[in-house]
């Protein structure tokens, strides 16, 4: 029986869509604007986890569509940089079950380091990607992902965006699809062991497969045309079509709503039907380039629209063409640490022994604004301690000794294992300085699980990666565990006056978490007692 409708953000529709479909398991890594979806999955009642970063992401759900089964996998733009690697390869392999990667993307860098376009990756590797406008396309389109992966045996993206994910409107849901049958592991050496004799042929399959999909393509529903005045003909995709159809209500419009592959007749047969066809888009110029390959004449933004996200207002200058300046958006109030956030204390200490500190993405990233001004660099996830070791490699011994890398627990979770293990192997005759800051959860996304706390993606008790022993393990020859300012600064001062590897972890609770962490140890305390 159909649901009521209801009020859904896009991510909110994207797990209710997986929950209809039967998907198996849903898995990914937090981070903004994507975290919600497996969230509000679980509470749905579907099973989903957290994963130590991206590319393990991906590498379970390909396993879990290799054995037959639907598998989601979450995460933000830039955490497809992670997973292109596994991304790439099971493009050739293809899977047995249905496979849907969400890529999020963040136009305008609400909370990113930047505004990669990853559209380009859906014809890198040569995935189909779905686009929806909102939150009814975000449920209708996850749907369909699941049958596309199916019925052609390959991965498929959805691409999301911010405005997308967050936004609310009512969804009207279908009857549930469940799988029509069980997992079950099918041997096939050809098709999943990448030895080049076997990849070759996979990837002559992969292009005869995409060639076959945009034949289909040139006929899906996915794609629309909405009929209008014969001078102005858009095409556009996703969010930007609902500006669009404010900002320009009487213009004919071409939605594609699969972007790659894209239907390039049914968009040159629209642009023939206009005296002028306008690409209306945000972030790179992908469809643009794409139709003026294929010989469509169409013209595109001006360059000044590149950046940030599009709206009616920017829409309507763009129609126009108008290239001067917009007016300056209103300056708000900086982002800064919690009052109270443990992170202040360390950062407090650091800044006192004027350290060059190759930082990493999350909370304390927001160290580089006042009063601390105390991050040097932030490149991407685990960089910091790669960065700091570069630094520490190139430097004047004197100075080189005052270079540390600060690191989140998440996020060394995510990506600072492998860091660690070349500080190991390739050490620095000054020695290193890695701090990490153990706030006991991934704080920046919404207080998620990660493997170091010991709690499953619903919060539920499970095995702890103890990060000091993992340390200690790998050849790490100074350990220490501090909660308390003066114990990190006389541990700092220590690990500085050596030429050692020295590892200081921080830990002292978020106190956003506090409260909840509090209540699940409590919990977990009498569990044991009453046994």
């Amino acid at each position: 029986m159909t649901e009521e409708r209801q009020l859904l953000s896009g991510n909110e529709a994207i797990a209710l869509a997986a929950l209809h479909m039967g998907v198996s398991l849903g898995t990914g890594y937090p981070g903004t604007p994507s975290t919600e979806i497996l969230e509000r999955y679980s509470a749905l009642g579907g099973r989903a986890q957290w994963a130590p970063n991206e590319k393990v992401a991906l590498e379970v759900g390909i396993g879990v569509a290799y054995g037959g089964a639907r598998a989601l996998v979450t995460m933000k733009h830039v955490g497809v940089n992670v997973a292109a690697d596994p991304l790439f390869t099971v493009a050739y392999t293809g899977v047995r079950g249905a496979l849907v990667l969400v890529s999020a993307d963040d136009p305008g860098m609400a909370s990113s380091q930047n505004e990669q376009d990853n559209r380009r990756y859906a014809k890198a590797a040569g995935v189909m990607m779905l686009e929806p406008a909102d939150a009814q396309e975000a449920y209708d389109f996850t749907r369909v992902a699941f049958e596309l992966s199916e019925n052609w045996n390959l991965p498929v993206m959805l691409r999301v965006t911010t405005r997308v994910c967050h936004s609310k409107s009512i969804v009207t849901p279908r009857d549930p699809s469940p799988p029509v049958k069980d997992p079950e592991f099918v041997r096939d050496f050809q098709s999943y062991v990448m030895v080049p004799a076997y990849a070759r042929p996979a990837h002559r399959r992969l292009r005869a497969k995409l060639e076959k999909i945009t034949d289909w393509n040139e006929h899906a529903p996915v794609n629309r045309v909405v009929k209008g005045s014969k001078s102005l003909g858009i095409v556009t995709s996703g969010v930007c079509y609902l500006h669009v159809r404010e900002a320009a209500p009487d213009a004919s419009v071409f939605k594609v709503g699969m972007s790659h592959p894209l239907p390039i007749h049914q968009i040159r047969a629209f642009a023939e039907t206009v005296d002028r066809c306008l690409v209306i888009e945000e972030g790179d110029p992908y469809l643009v380039e794409q139709l003026r390959t294929e010989g469509i004449a169409c013209e595109g933004k001006l360059d000044m629209y590149r950046f940030g996200e599009l709206n009616v207002t920017r829409v309507r200058r763009i129609i126009a063409g108008d290239g001067s300046p917009e007016p300056m958006a209103p300056r708000g109030k900086p982002p800064q640490l919690c009052v109270g956030c443990p992170h202040r204390m360390a950062f407090a200490v650091l800044k006192k022994h004027d350290c060059v500190i190759a930082g990493d993405i999350g909370c304390y990233t927001l160290s580089v604004l006042p009063p601390f001004e105390t991050m040097d660099t932030c490149v991407c996830m685990g960089a910091s301690i790669s960065v700091g070791l570069g630094l520490r490699h190139a430097l004047p011994d004197d100075k080189a000794r005052r270079v540390v890398s600060v690191i989140g627990d998440s996020t060394f979770m995510h990506s600072g294992l492998t860091g660690l293990a070349e500080m190991v192997y390739n050490p620095p005759k000054t020695g290193h300085v890695v701090i990490i800051l153990d706030n006991g959860t991934t704080a920046m996304t919404g207080m998620q699980e990660h493997p170091g706390t010991g709690r499953k993606l619903d919060h539920t008790w499970t095995n702890q990666v103890k990060v000091e022993e993992v340390a200690r393990a790998m050849g790490v020859t100074n350990v220490a565990v501090v909660e308390h300012p003066p114990a990190l600064e006389a541990a700092i001062n220590d690990a500085l006056s050596k030429d050692e590897l020295s590892l200081i972890i921080m830990r002292r609770v978020c106190r956003l978490a506090e409260k909840r962490i509090k209540a699940l140890e409590a919990d977990r305390e009498k569990c044991h007692d009453d046994k």
